[in-house]
């Protein structure tokens, strides 16, 4: 499957028609700076130009202070927003882990945090999980036991803080994000510690 502004365009409207009380005020998009936020930001940044974006758009950037260059990953995510005219909310958050805790629901813990507190009401947080994210999740709450919600997966659209949570990528794999963005020379950040096999997704 091949990965183009207006298939996303589609998926996102038909998400959102199930998003009734509240109604959709705006669109909040997740920038890590890396591959998958990067492209889902540009190509709604490219929508919005041409007048085909029917909400307002903007995008929020959680610093987790755990990697000596998350200041310069939050510098780059500023730049790239200025670039396409797009407001960038920045926060930073305590993302250590409590004792027995795993690094990785600490860190998701705090970001959505994080990202509930700036979400206006109705408004949209869209992040870019794809069907690669779907797969590993489906595989990794099996292994962990889990029932008929983990063969679910992660649902396109839920209800979340004062708005709505969207997933528009879903269906998307990962492959066709990356050929678009390098043919379209689109530019982003890579995290080092997505290569580490200690983490669950990685291994």
């Amino acid at each position: 499957m091949t990965f183009t502004p207006g298939r996303l365009l589609g998926a996102l409207g038909h998400i959102l028609a199930g998003a009734q009380d509240p109604p959709v005020t705006g669109l909040c998009v997740a920038l890590s700076g890396g591959l998958d936020s990067t492209v889902l930001l540009t190509a709604l940044a490219g929508l919005r130009r041409e007048g085909r974006l029917g909400w307002p758009l903007r995008a929020c950037h959680v610093d987790h202070a755990l990697h000596p260059d998350s200041a310069d990953w939050a510098s780059a995510c500023a730049r790239l927003a200025a670039t396409l005219d797009v407001s960038l909310q920045a926060a930073t958050v305590d993302a250590r882990p409590a004792p027995g805790e795993s690094p990785e629901a600490a860190a998701r813990s705090a970001r959505y945090a994080a990202l509930r507190d700036v979400l206006a009401p109705g408004e949209v947080l869209l992040t870019a999980h794809h069907a690669d994210d779907q797969w590993e999740t489906i595989l990794l709450q099996s292994l962990r036991g889990g029932g008929l919600q983990a063969v679910a997966g992660m649902p396109p659209l839920r209800r979340f803080g004062a708005g709505w949570h969207a997933r528009p990528l879903l269906p998307i794999p990962r492959e066709a994000l990356h050929a678009w963005a390098v043919a379209g020379g689109v530019r982003w950040l890579e995290d080092p510690s997505n290569r580490d096999p200690a983490f669950d997704r990685n291994y």
